[in-house]
């Protein structure tokens, strides 16, 4: 029994280590990063503020077709009033009938209320402009959150970049101090010279600094990273990408569905102008309490308050838009041959950056082929020259040399890779692939 308990002390203990492993060595990928600093950029934040005002624009609309009520009361004086003739007065009287005419101070409260039957497709073309506009913003805000993807991709790269610049110089400083320690013994035999140790130490101190230096770099592009993906990434390795070329060349950029919103407001605008050509058809209504009323007959009669109602139906034509149809119509092709302007201009321009991009891939590819080559042989060459020192052929100098060319070929092969991803990555950023 102990020792089954001891076993699962032991295989708790490798779990919580290989857990532990797993979280210290965690990796992240390129897509992860951009993905994360999308969210975390906060231009995100405008995509609900835009559906919240569409939401707005939309229930103003909606609120339009209700029936407007119009409260008020009014007291007027009038100088002249309508009045019977005074032969017809006057016979009037005679039969016993005094006939004073209209007051002149005229008092009334009442309400008006009308209520839009037909709006000629107003409402319905307005509900759709405004959808089209908040598709044009949203798509404008992609434009602008595209552009943190390449900023990214950036960082990323330059990080892979110093880090391996940072792994190949541990791999110089080790042999720097592998040859210095074989000096160190030739020097105690007196087969070697304090100015080689010297020479070699040197070196290797140079090249300890410029680990440092590459170290500070890499801090530095890590700390904006966190800022761009909002989290830290301290105990987190970078995943280098494994990048293939599109198999489609048609971009499918966001700049190409902010034209196409573009043109589809520019004519849904038109739409609405088109519909303000149209006769209007509303209900109105009129009800007051006052003096006079709408028996004229009866207010000239006696000077009392009255209730009155009027109803009905009104058509109304504005044809002033007429006047401005053909303007707004050309004004609306214009408009539309600018925006396709606009688009071919960046499918050119889309055009000539991927062919540009292409070239230096094709190019890098035609150089990394004898890469893998150079560092062998260099390294052949760096280990003939250690065995020659030994044996006191060539000096301090020339093996420095050798490690020299042999670290610039590793280091070379290195940027060779990794700036044949960025391009691909660079050609997937110019199409959207």
């Amino acid at each position: 029994m102990k020792r089954f308990d001891d076993m699962k002390k032991t295989f708790s203990g490798l779990l919580l280590w290989v857990i532990s492993s797993l979280t210290l060595h965690a990796g992240i990928t390129i897509e992860d990063c951009v993905c994360k600093a999308e969210q975390n950029y906060p231009l995100i934040k405008k995509y609900d503020l835009l559906n919240r005002t569409r939401e707005i624009d939309l229930s103003d609309i909606d609120k339009s077709w209700l029936p407007r009520i119009d409260a008020y009361g009014q007291v007027t004086a009038q100088n002249i009033v309508p009045s019977f003739p005074e032969t017809l007065a006057g016979v009037l009287e005679q039969m016993g009938q005094k006939m004073s005419g209209l007051g002149k101070l005229q008092y009334k409260v009442g309400v008006d209320v009308s209520q839009t039957i037909w709006d000629g497709g107003v409402s319905r073309s307005r509900r759709q402009l405004v959808r089209s506009q908040d598709a044009v913003q949203k798509s404008a805000i992609d434009v602008e959150l595209y552009a943190v993807r390449e900023r990214v991709e950036n960082l990323f790269f330059a990080i892979l970049l110093t880090e391996e610049q940072i792994a190949q110089s541990r791999v110089t400083y080790g042999l720097l101090q592998h040859n210095l320690d074989k000096l160190r013994a030739m020097f105690r035999n007196g087969t070697a010279m304090q100015s080689d140790l010297d020479m070699i130490e040197a070196q290797a101190l140079t090249v300890n600094q410029r680990i440092s230096q590459a170290q500070s770099a890499v801090k530095g592009y890590r700390r904006v990273l966190e800022l761009f993906v909002g989290e830290s990434l301290a105990d987190m390795t970078l995943d280098r990408p494994l990048a293939e070329i599109p198999a489609s060349f048609e971009p499918d950029r966001p700049e190409l569905r902010l034209f196409d919103h573009q043109l589809s407001a520019n004519r849904i605008a038109a739409d609405l102008t088109d519909t303000s050509l149209m006769p209007k058809i509303g209900f109105f209504g009129q009800a007051y309490y006052g003096y006079p009323g709408f028996n004229y007959f009866k207010s000239m009669i006696n000077r009392d308050l009255s209730f009155n109602v009027m109803a009905g139906l009104k058509v109304s034509w504005n044809i002033d838009s007429f006047y401005s149809k053909k303007n707004n119509s050309r004004r609306t092709a214009v408009n539309a041959e600018n925006i396709n302007a606009d688009r071919e201009l960046f499918l050119f321009n889309n055009r000539l950056q991927s062919s540009s991009q292409m070239e230096a891939i094709d190019g890098l590819k035609s150089v990394m082929k004898d890469d893998a080559r150079i560092v062998a042989l260099r390294a052949n060459v760096r280990k003939a020259a250690e065995s020659q020192l030994e044996n006191g052929i060539i000096d301090a100098t020339a093996l420095l040399t050798k490690i020299s060319d042999e670290n610039i070929a590793g280091l070379t092969a290195k940027l060779h890779e990794i700036q044949l991803l960025q391009e691909i990555y660079k050609l997937k950023y110019t199409l959207n692939r």
